[in-house]
């Protein structure tokens, strides 16, 4: 009985591992964009940065969450403070109680975090067909390839192969794990209109706010990369000077 329990459990598990691996073969392989930041000397791109939240700001918002990000560090994009403080005040938050015990709506200040667009996760899930919007402060490291991941997904969305059918409320994605996926294509063209010029396309906004996203994960990037460069230099000089001393001392020592 009990080897008998033992191989249909084996089998069960084989079974789930074969159906999650068939599922992950079904997407197709996330091609590697080339980003601004990328590699050791990697910035980020502030024109990018701020196209990247107004598309967050426009189509994104309206369903996800940034519970992490307060509005004042958008100072790091670089705005000023006056336009954060403008950001912050478009939005308005229940605060008090007040010297009459009553709660009250005042507009969202720089200290504020990101204005949440549901009230709790039951009520997001009842807006879209039960599927929980993921919040996205930390998407880009929640996700197997970051940037590239958000773009080709933003960028994937196409006709359902024939012989596949979609559930209520399905679309296909050509790089979701499984295809098959709850939110709609939310970017097309001409949607966001960009101030500087920049091509109001559905690739430049999937760009862009892949760019923001990343930033909003790892605001801290370039100062790392800056301090790791300061420090590999350090090293090397200190290595160099050790090695000069090393020479100095043992030059008058004859080899035996």
């Amino acid at each position: 009985m009990k080897y008998s329990i033992f191989i249909f459990l084996m089998i069960l598990t084989i079974g789930f591992a074969s159906g999650s691996a068939v599922a992950a073969e079904s997407s197709h392989k996330i091609p590697h964009q080339h980003w601004s930041f990328d590699g050791v000397f990697g910035t980020y791109d502030r024109g990018a940065l701020q196209r990247g939240f107004q598309v967050y700001t426009q189509v994104c918002a309206a369903c996800h969450s940034m519970k992490h990000l307060s509005y004042r560090n958008l100072s790091a994009l670089g705005y000023s403070e006056a336009e954060v403080k403008a950001i912050a005040a478009q939005n308005t938050v229940t605060d008090g109680p007040d010297d009459e015990g009553e709660m009250f709506e005042r507009p969202m200040k720089p200290s504020d975090k990101f204005k949440n667009p549901y009230e709790n996760d039951k009520q997001a899930r009842y807006a879209n067909n039960g599927a929980l919007p993921p919040d996205l402060s930390l998407i880009t490291k929640a996700r197997h390839g970051g940037a590239d991941y958000i773009y080709a997904l933003l960028t994937g969305y196409a006709e359902a192969p024939e012989g596949e059918t979609l559930g209520a409320g399905q679309h296909w994605n050509k790089y979701m794990p499984g295809n098959k996926i709850a939110m709609a294509a939310p970017l097309s063209d001409d949607m966001v209109g960009y101030e500087d010029g920049t091509p109001a396309t559905l690739d430049q906004y999937a760009r862009d706010v892949s760019h923001f996203l990343t930033w909003a994960a790892e605001p801290e990037m370039e100062v790392r990369k800056r301090t790791g460069i300061k420090v590999f230099i350090f090293l090397l000089i200190f290595a160099g000077i050790m090695y000069a001393t090393k020479r100095k001392i043992w030059a008058g020592v004859k080899k035996s």
